[in-house]
């Protein structure tokens, strides 16, 4: 197949982009390098059937230029990162409001389906737990920033779905649990590789709040591989699915799993969210996905266990070095 995949550079978009390339189709990626980086695709550079073009995803004429020749879209192209989001709200929103919109409108004329990677975001502060893809959503007030970026995710969603409604177009839409992993960076706030940079360099593990505050973290290797299947099922177009972990770990606790497996002697600090974030900043105490559906249709089952998943990161660590 010849498969574009928007924000390729990007952690799970070059993961993806290497998957697709080791099964011998074409890949084209598309990214401005603005979250992502260079690094991430450069042993890809290359090899047959490999094309980066470095681009804002709001330029039109390359979407024209683009989707004819294209059998499927991955669109994972989005502002990325709690800190991004608190500090430029107005930037998120556009970043992923506005190039879905063209995508997708150029997808529907030139019939090309494509997936969508949202968020486990979009359920917002429901406490209805666990998280099924067709409850009732839950967001925060409009004067907290941090939720303009589950907000702007859900207008995607509808927007999609939108087109599967009025012109039959083929639309599948995950929505990802925290996915950690090798080429993830810290520097807007994801707490595994912060956590794993710090213990490696003997500083402080700084855990944001109490540290009681419970997520799923899932590997890339796994979400990766949930990706192909859901893009590869009819029985998902048309829907959403959740996509990732459902054991849980308290931060406090990973923070200790992180220190205990790189042998660090850092210690473990603490920062309110208000010091991090500002005093307007919001969060939610657990986010766990129910697995039911991709279970049932894609035969969901990760493979990793948190153990596995902090040496992952770790070991690329170590051979990358520190992006922060």
């Amino acid at each position: 197949m010849r498969v574009l995949i928007t924000g390729g550079a990007g952690f799970v978009g070059s993961h993806l982009a290497a998957r697709l390339l080791a099964e011998g189709n074409t890949v084209t990626v598309i990214d401005d390098l603005s979250t992502g980086a260079w690094r991430n695709i450069a042993s890809l550079e290359g090899q047959s059937g490999f094309r980066a073009v470095i681009a804002d995803m709001n330029d039109a004429a390359l979407l024209e230029r683009e989707l004819p020749r294209t059998d499927f879209v991955y669109h994972l192209a989005s502002a990325v990162g709690v800190r991004l989001v608190v500090e430029r709200p107005v930037e998120t929103i556009r970043r992923i409001v506005e190039p879905t919109q063209k995508l997708v409108d150029l997808c529907s004329k030139y019939r090309v389906p494509v997936l969508l990677t949202s968020t486990s975001e979009v359920y917002g502060i429901s406490d209805r737990l666990p998280f099924r893809e067709d409850d009732p959503v839950t967001i925060g007030a409009t004067v907290k920033p941090r939720w303009a970026y589950a907000s702007a995710k859900m207008l995607d969603e509808f927007y999609l779905l939108a087109h599967y409604k009025e012109t039959a177009l083929p639309v599948y839409i995950v929505r990802l649990f925290n996915t950690v992993g090798p080429r993830q960076t810290g520097k807007y706030g994801m707490v595994l590789p912060r956590f794993v940079t710090a213990a490696l360099a003997g500083e402080p593990l700084i855990v944001h709040g109490d540290g009681a505050q419970k997520r799923c973290f899932c590997s890339i290797l796994d979400v990766v591989e949930g990706l192909l299947r859901v893009s590869r099922t009819p029985e998902a177009v048309g829907s959403v699915m959740n996509l990732g972990s459902d054991e849980e770990i308290a931060i406090l606790d990973l923070a200790k799993r992180v220190i205990a497996l790189t042998g660090s002697k850092s210690e473990i600090g603490f920062k309110s969210y208000e010091e991090v974030f500002g005093a307007d900043f919001e969060d939610m105490r657990r986010r766990v996905p129910s697995l039911d559906r991709a279970r049932r249709l894609i035969g969901w089952q990760p493979k990793y266990t948190i153990d596995d998943i902090i040496c992952q990161v770790i070991e690329d660590k170590q051979k990358r070095g520190s992006e922060e």
